[in-house]
């Protein structure tokens, strides 16, 4: 995930039921009307949005502060509101509790426990609108009721500060799935986006993914590099999760997932939820950011000592070398990739909204979905394909994590401990 204390801004009209309207990006009016039929049905389960940390970062943290009743596409820089979410059919929000990976260990356990308290927060100051869920079951029923099925989700491993008994701990907070690394490597798994240490997984980080399923926590690999997903594949008796993630063949960047894991969804049973990071689905876009990372090291280089001269220089270079945009097709085309390598039961949605500093064209907000599902109605997809994607494939995974739980309830709490040397006791 891209992260900023700037969100890009998201101006689009509401769209709400027979008074849809044409959307910037253009779209299928009439198929987005279908798709809500469906999504009155079966809730839409987006994987992974960061509102909590937007209003940790810009509202003091106060969910009071700022008026998620009302569209705030005007007013704020956010991607999240009540009125967005309901015209987005949004059934099930995974809210991640994101940290910084650049904190200590003890403050990110400190600060992920807080971001759990926002969640909460949110929910009860919306009690008509939010519900908290736990389960797959709760999510079936919260969204029968009416209101939105609301998950917690941890982002980065780190925030166990390698204690098996803290990650007891977040469960027993609610926390349901724990992406095993952020941009950094840890102590136990190698990142996506840092050197490599383990070769994947260590030997204690087979036993928090071990622990995990004994527990019932969802083992995301988000984030994660292609070792260490081979690794927790194998080593899980659970399905997996991916939250917020691509293709890498459609986009050659190493967070996205490859094909020949894509190629072990179905034997695992998990899922892939694509992510909608400009950098992430669009070649160009990931391209020109590895050209204006080159272009930040030599500024800094020529510079050092005058971060003034580092910013005029980046920013007359982006002027005039401005970045492509990202579009909703690109989203499509990853949905399309993961659901021909892994197949319509392995993938699903999660756009990380609120934890990226731009997004592409026509999917400016939680709004979007039905814009995205109708261009795949347009090219084929079916109502049971919808169904799937939106949230039938996610609760299926969900379940079978609970049954393996359910499996396990006689074992014993894990006790293994992380010692100097990095092998487990």
């Amino acid at each position: 995930m891209i992260r900023t204390a700037l969100l890009a801004a998201a101006s689009l009209a509401v769209l709400a039921g027979p008074a849809l309207a044409q959307s910037q990006a253009g779209g299928d009016v009439a198929g987005q009307e279908r798709v809500m039929q469906i999504l009155r049905r079966t809730p839409l389960i987006d994987g992974h949005n960061d509102l909590p940390w937007a209003l940790r970062q810009g509202f003091g943290n106060d969910p009071y502060r700022v008026d998620l009743a009302t569209n705030l596409a005007a007013t704020t820089r956010l991607h999240t509101d009540i009125p967005r979410l309901r015209a987005g059919g949004v059934g099930a929000q995974f809210w991640s509790v994101y940290v910084p990976a650049s904190l200590e260990p003890v403050e990110a356990a400190k600060a992920t426990f807080e971001q759990i308290d926002t969640v909460k927060r949110i929910a009860a100051a919306y009690p008509s609108v939010f519900e908290i869920a736990t389960t797959a079951d709760d999510i079936a029923r919260i969204h029968k009721a009416g209101r939105i099925a609301s998950l917690i989700g941890m982002e980065g491993g780190y925030s166990i500060d390698d204690s098996l008994g803290l990650l007891r701990e977040f469960y027993d907070s609610g926390s349901r799935y724990m992406t095993l690394t952020h941009s950094k490597t840890t102590t136990w798994a190698d990142s996506a986006t840092d050197a490599p240490k383990w070769g994947g997984l260590s030997p204690f980080g087979e036993q928090v993914v071990k622990e995990m399923n004994r527990i019932g926590m969802m083992v995301d690999l988000s984030h994660v590099s292609e070792e260490t997903m081979t690794d927790a594949i194998r080593v899980s008796t659970a399905p997996v999760i991916f939250s917020h993630s691509s293709a890498r063949a459609v986009t050659g960047h190493p967070r996205n997932v490859p094909d020949a894991v894509l190629r072990q969804m179905p034997a695992n049973g998990g899922i892939v939820m694509v992510t909608f990071v400009p950098g992430f689905i669009s070649e160009p876009v990931r391209q020109w950011g590895a050209l204006r990372s080159a272009e930040l090291s030599r500024l800094s280089a020529l510079n050092q000592g005058d971060p003034d001269a580092v910013k005029r220089g980046l920013d007359a270079w982006t002027a005039a070398n401005p970045s492509p945009k990202a579009m909703l097709d690109d989203v499509v085309a990853h949905i399309q990739h993961v659901r021909d390598v892994a197949g319509i039961d392995h993938v699903g949605l999660g756009g990380d909204f609120d934890g990226v500093d731009s997004l592409p064209e026509g999917v400016e907000s939680v709004e979007a979905y039905p814009r995205i599902l109708a261009e795949l109605m347009r090219r084929g997809w079916s109502e049971a394909d919808i169904r799937k994607i939106s949230g039938e494939n996610l609760l299926r995974t969900m379940r079978a994590v609970e049954r393996a739980a359910t499996a396990e309830r006689g074992q014993r709490p894990n006790l293994a401990q992380l010692p100097n040397d990095g092998a487990p006791e």
